[in-house]
């Protein structure tokens, strides 16, 4: 049965399934990156992820027929509208209200994951398929064999994720709002005196990491074609957990999001060959959640976070 596993065409089939798989994880990590590295922590992610998809999902399913309103552009702009809104919301409680951020951000997921399956029941009610993204082959090194259709058959979504990772580091680390990105997440105090506006700072870091995380469960229901009640299932904390295993870094984050979808692909081929079954397949699907716990035993021992990561600012205190 194994054997049935180790050949060329489920191998490639199983890594270019996890470049794919990885695009959700990676788009929400690297938004929580943004933000953490600002100082301020989103558990929310999640929430954000299902309300992002929903609204992909039920824009793109069109009930009303509402013409232009269904296209797959409008699906992906509504989805980035709800996670800039959602941001909006998340920068007043914890800039403005100074809300305890573990907190307010658990209190955002619990509402994506609530509405979401509110707004599914009624107005959908069962699973309704979508057209997703079809893939866009690149020319000449999708020909290549075996390495064109693991990386370069993909849908657009899937390339932009990984064009983010070195236009998010070239940002943090080349530009002037990345340099105030990191102060503020260090020094906060310091920033301010250089005249640096840190809420000002954290409320963009805020708005580009939920944007970033909405546009991630549009992904994951492009992909899927589908929505149902928590589509997420854990992607989101897991993509919390990709930003300490990433030390903070686009490229680590990367690594961890790859990481994560070889996992997820591999349980999903072997279930698919047969090779696991019953109890045991039941096992294996635990194993992202298992291999998240493993990443932050290991890495809490030698992650040195942003100083000022979760610590409110008041210039007035």
């Amino acid at each position: 049965m194994w054997s049935d596993f180790f050949t060329v065409s489920v191998i490639v089939a199983t890594l270019a399934s996890a470049v794919r798989f990885a695009t959700p994880f990676l788009l929400a990590a690297l938004g929580e990156t943004i933000g953490q590295r600002s100082g301020v922590l989103n558990l929310g992610v999640e929430g954000v992820m299902l309300l992002g998809a929903f609204t992909a999902y039920y824009v793109r399913l069109n009930p009303s027929g509402w013409g232009w309103a269904g296209s797959l552009p409008a699906a992906i702009l509504a989805a980035i509208v709800v996670g800039a809104l959602m941001g909006l919301v998340y920068a007043w409680m914890t800039l403005v209200m100074h809300a305890e951020q573990g907190i307010s951000g658990i209190g955002v997921f619990l509402f994506g994951l609530g509405f979401t399956d509110l707004l599914f029941q009624k107005q959908v009610g069962v699973p309704l398929p979508i057209r997703g993204l079809t893939p866009w082959k690149i020319p000449l090194l999708g020909d290549i064999p075996h390495i064109g259709d693991i990386f370069f058959n993909h849908n657009p979504l899937v390339y932009l994720a990984y064009i983010l990772v070195p236009v998010i580091t070239i940002m943090i680390n080349r530009t002037t709002f990345g340099l105030n990105i990191r102060a503020v997440g260090e020094t906060p105090e310091a920033a301010d005196t250089l005249g640096v506006s840190v809420n000002r700072i954290r409320l963009g870091a805020i708005l580009l990491g939920n944007i970033l995380a909405a546009l991630a469960g549009a992904a994951l229901v492009m992909n899927t074609n589908i929505f149902q009640q928590n589509l997420t299932a854990g992607q989101g904390f897991i993509a919390v957990a990709l930003v300490y295993f990433g030390a903070w870094r686009p490229g680590g984050v990367m690594a961890g999001a790859l990481l994560f979808g070889i996992v997820s692909s591999t349980v999903l081929q072997l279930k698919t060959l047969g090779i696991v079954s019953g109890a045991a397949s039941a096992l294996t699907a635990m194993a992202p959640a298992l291999l998240t716990i493993v990443v932050l035993v290991i890495v809490s021992r030698r992650i040195g976070q942003p100083s000022a990561l979760t610590r409110p600012f008041d210039r007035d205190a």
